[in-house]
């Protein structure tokens, strides 16, 4: 699995790079919003219909679309795929304190509330 993201990043770079995708290198950050937005809708569309082989493909657009959004941002100096990754790894693990830390949750209440706890902490 990680080859194979590794391999849609590497796609996205080419498309970008010289010799590339005039569309793909032509997009923005902003540019790519209402792509984004239109693949959550499909994403969503799948959901509410339980069409479960659309899900998968409209997931892999939308994955699309934040791969596109982060080699922009990598480009411009902003960000880069990695940092997100860590950023979403580093949050989720401090969002679980009933998993990856000391508390205890043995109910799905109990785990957002331990959840929620975490996330107000850390906006305070």
């Amino acid at each position: 699995m990680k080859e194979t993201f590794e391999e849609i990043v590497g796609l996205v770079s080419a498309l970008r790079s010289d010799g590339g995708c005039e569309w793909d290198r032509k997009q923005t950050i902003e540019s790519m919003k209402k792509d984004l937005m239109e693949e959550a809708e499909e994403v969503a569309e799948a959901i509410d219909k339980k069409d479960y082989p659309n899900l998968q493909e409209e997931l892999g657009d939308l994955l699309w679309s934040i791969c596109l959004m982060a080699q922009i941002a990598k480009e411009e100096g902003h960000f880069d795929m990695g940092g997100i990754l860590k950023g979403t790894k580093d949050k989720i693990i401090r969002r679980h304190p009933h998993v990856f830390g000391r508390e205890r949750a043995d109910t799905p209440d109990e785990a957002m509330e331990c959840f929620m706890r975490a996330k107000r902490a850390e906006k305070a």
